[in-house]
C-alpha cells in the first residue's frame, strides 16, 4: 500500500522476482512490512501452491534455533521433530531476524545451499533443498560479519538480492492510503462502524515520527476507530490520543522526538549562532566524536567494562573498540561507575 517513490522501487524490484528462485534478503527496521513483502513474493511466484513458512529467530531460545529449523530425534528438546525447512518443502522458508543465527546453524544452512547449488535433491544432511529461502534483517551484517559473529560466505549466498524497505518518516505521503487502509481493516475484521479522519488529523499522522513504522501506525489507528464514537474521526481527538500514545508507549526512548530530531535541532542552533558565517572546519569528526564518546562510554559501562562484550553489543570489532577508546581518551575504569 502507497504510492511514494520509495515503495514504488520496491513495487519494480519485486515484480522483477515474482517468477524466480532467487535467495532475497529483505533489509528494514521493525514495523517496515518484512514477512509481508515475502509473503508477497510467495503468494504471486511460481510456488504459491505449496507452503509458506516464517520462523522468527529473534523469539527463539539460541539453543533452539538449529533444531526449530532442522528437527530433531533428541526427546529432550520440546520441538516438533519436523524442522520448519522441511515442511516448507517445494514452497519458501522466510527466515525473519537471520542475524540471531547461531553460528552452528549458519554452517549447517550454508551446507544446505551449496547442496542446492550442486543440484542435490537432498543433502548429506537429509534436508530437501527445494526450498526457496527468503530472509530479513533490521541490523546491517557487515559490523556482525567484521566482529565474527556472521559468515560472510553465507551472506553473500542470501543477500543474492537484497530488498531495502523505507522507514514509515521516509514516505509520509503514504500516511492517508495507509490510514483508510487500516480503517476498513478495524471495520471489516474488529466489527466497527467504518471512519475517516479529517485532514488536519491526517496531517497531524504526518508529522509523527512512527519510530514503529506501518505497525506503530497500524496499533494507532485502530485505538482512534474504538475511541471514536462519531462516523467522523476529528483533529481534536487525534491530539489527545497521539499525547496519551506518545505518553504511554515511548517509554524508554530516546526521547519523544527521536535521536536524529534531537542532532538535527542541536546543528540548527549551532549554525543559527554564526549567523551568516560558517562554522569552523572540521565539523563532522566533531559531531561523530560528541555522539560516539557517549555511545562507547555507555556500552562499555553496561558491559562492566568488558571491550569483547561490549565490542558485540556495539556491531564493532574488539580492535576498532581499543582505537576508539584511544582516540576518544575514554577511561575505561570510569565507565564501570556510570551506571
Amino acid at each position: 500500500i502507497g504510492r511514494s517513490q520509495s515503495m514504488q522501487e520496491v513495487y519494480r524490484v519485486m515484480a522483477r522476482l515474482i517468477n524466480t528462485d532467487l535467495t532475497v534478503m529483505i533489509i528494514g527496521a521493525s514495523g517496515t512490512g518484512k514477512e509481508l513483502v515475502a509473503r508477497a513474493l510467495h503468494d504471486f511466484g511460481k510456488r504459491k501452491d505449496k507452503p509458506f513458512i516464517a520462523v522468527n529467530l529473534g523469539t527463539i531460545p539460541s539453543e533452539q534455533v538449529e533444531s526449530i529449523l532442522f528437527g530433531t530425534n533428541d526427546k529432550n528438546i520440546k520441538v516438533e521433530p519436523v524442522g520448519k525447512f522441511q515442511l516448507a518443502k517445494g514452497g519458501t522458508l522466510f527466515i525473519d531476524e537471520v542475524a540471531d543465527m547461531p553460528m552452528s546453524t549458519q554452517t549447517r544452512l550454508l551446507r544446505i545451499l551449496q547442496d542446492e547449488e550442486n543440484l542435490e535433491n537432498e543433502n548429506q544432511d537429509g534436508q530437501n533443498s527445494n526450498v526457496r529461502i527468503i530472509t530479513s534483517t533490521q541490523v546491517d551484517l557487515k559490523p556482525l560479519i567484521e566482529n565474527g559473529s556472521f559468515r560472510e560466505d553465507l551472506f553473500f549466498r542470501l543477500n543474492v538480492i537484497p530488498l531495502n524497505l523505507p522507514l514509515l518518516r521516509e514516505r509520509v505521503e503514504d500516511i492517508p492510503e495507509l490510514c483508510n487502509h487500516f480503517l476498513k481493516l478495524s471495520s471489516f475484521k474488529e466489527g466497527l462502524a467504518q471512519k475517516s479522519i479529517v485532514p488536519k488529523g491526517i496531517e497531524l499522522l504526518k508529522l509523527q515520527q512512527w519510530r514503529g513504522n506501518i505497525r506503530e501506525l497500524k496499533n494507532f489507528i485502530q485505538r482512534l476507530s474504538v475511541f471514536c464514537t462519531d462516523e467522523i474521526i476529528s483533529e481534536e481527538l487525534v491530539k489527545k490520543q497521539l499525547k496519551q500514545f506518545t505518553d504511554n508507549d515511548n517509554v524508554g526512548d530516546l526521547s519523544v522526538e527521536g535521536l536524529s530530531m534531537s542532532v538535527e535541532k542541536h546543528l540548527l542552533r549551532y549554525f543559527e549562532l554564526h549567523g551568516s558565517s560558517q562554522p569552523p572546519p572540521g565539523l563532522y569528526n566533531r559531531i561523530l566524536k560528541e555522539i560516539e564518546y557517549p555511545l562507547i562510554a555507555l556500552s562499555l559501562s553496561s558491559s562492566k567494562g568488558n571491550q569483547l562484550r561490549a565490542s558485540k553489543l556495539l556491531g564493532i570489532n574488539r580492535n576498532t573498540l581499543r582505537k576508539k577508546i584511544s582516540e576518544l581518551d575514554i577511561n575505561v575504569s570510569q565507565t564501570k561507575k556510570m551506571m
